[in-house]
């Protein structure tokens, strides 16, 4: 079994998020599905039969196809975005703790991708870790403040960020 994506395979790839329509996803599912029937056991198709899966709302199918494109080697940009949705399918789940475990993860492996800590502050909120959720959040936007008018603020904000990611302490 190879992972490589070939220039056919990518184009592949693509013509099936041309052809996705969010409300009915079973065409797109069946599509994948048949990419991935041509190319048993590839990595990055199982992922995106997973995300397929995903976005039709069937959740737990998702999540099993999520972990064996994981298994299968996932890397680079397709194991990030994977990882971003795995955890998000666990949350949906309601499964905060394993969706933590994945997106913690994800976060050691790749600091500085926005995506990732947008999505963990969405299970953080879930978890009732409201203050980390907000922590992650004012990072993000604190970090891109040259695009927003931030200005003057974003220096205070990114330092309240820091004090709710450490728990809002008394000496802070």
């Amino acid at each position: 079994m190879t992972a490589t994506v070939t220039p056919e395979l990518e184009a592949a790839i693509a013509l099936g998020y041309e052809r996705r329509d969010r409300g009915d996803m079973a065409p797109t599912i069946a599509y994948f599905e048949e990419l991935l029937a041509q190319h048993p056991g590839h990595p990055v198709l199982t992922y995106e039969v997973a995300g397929a899966y995903d976005t039709a709302g069937r959740e737990a199918e998702a999540r099993g196809r999520y972990e064996e494109a994981l298994r299968l080697g996932l890397s680079g940009e397709s194991l990030r975005r994977c990882l971003c949705q795995y955890g998000s399918t666990l949350r949906w789940l309601g499964e905060y703790d394993a969706s933590l475990v994945v997106l913690d993860r994800a976060a050691r492996e790749f600091p500085e991708s926005d995506s990732v800590r947008v999505f963990r502050a969405l299970t953080l909120n879930e978890a009732h870790r409201h203050d980390e959720a907000v922590a992650e959040l004012l990072t993000i936007v604190t970090n891109h403040a040259e695009v927003t008018d931030l200005g003057r603020y974003a220096t205070g904000l990114a330092g309240l960020a820091a004090w709710y990611g450490k728990g809002r302490p008394a000496d802070g």
